[in-house]
């Protein structure tokens, strides 16, 4: 845990002033620890608060980060880039939310969910080492178009969360106005291609949920 401390400590620590981070830990409940703040002291204090123990309700854990993170943006109609990293073995042992409803409710914030699936060596050298439980962490970051990392020990870590924020750095955000204006609630799958630079790959989220637009007030 004092590697996992000093790793999140570093990645929180390259957000630009108007920046914000929060924390949410989760085992068999979750926590949001510390919610959004520009505070690097807090972040740090509720980073060094979480521990490892008990069962571990990831599936939940993603709900309710997605929920109460991505929909308050989506009720006060704010633009920001939103991402949220989170580390976790991925094996699920307390969730009573499935992981299908956590993909649509990603789908519907476009929020962009960096996965760090991090196992025991004893776990890593099983035959059936990429199981269901590091599926769904690799499908849950490329459907909502970040990345999925699954480093061999907690030492890699440090460069893990450098990878995202150099990522989160470099983004770019680009709209477009569809021409199927009916607000259906259905999942529209989008593609983004580069025919004028083959060499490069873009990396995007699959999709959009064509929601109602919720009032504001």
């Amino acid at each position: 845990m004092p590697i996992v401390h000093q790793a999140a400590q570093q990645f929180m620590s390259v957000l630009r002033p108007q920046d914000r981070g929060a924390v949410v830990t989760f085992t068999e409940r979750v926590r949001v620890v510390q919610d959004l703040t520009s505070d690097r002291g807090a972040i740090e204090a509720a980073v060094t608060s979480a521990v490892a123990r008990g069962s571990s309700a990831v599936h939940d854990a993603l709900y309710v980060t997605l929920k109460h993170f991505g929909g308050a943006a989506l009720r006060t109609g704010e633009v920001r880039r939103q991402a949220i990293a989170v580390l976790s073995d991925g094996e699920d042992t307390a969730s009573l939310i499935a992981f299908e409803d956590v993909l649509v409710q990603a789908r519907r914030t476009g929020m962009n969910v960096y996965t760090i699936g991090l196992r025991s060596a004893l776990e890593r050298s099983a035959p059936d080492y990429f199981d269901s439980a590091a599926y769904r962490l690799q499908t849950l970051a490329t459907e909502t178009g970040a990345r999925a990392f699954f480093p061999a020990t907690a030492r890699e870590l440090e460069s893990v969360y450098a990878t995202i924020a150099d990522e989160l750095k470099a983004q770019y955000s680009l709209a477009y106005a569809p021409s199927d204006r009916a607000f259906d609630g259905r999942f529209r799958r989008i593609r983004v291609r580069l025919p004028q630079h083959p060499e490069f790959q873009a990396r995007a989220r699959t999709g959009y949920s064509a929601d109602p637009v919720p009032l504001r007030r």
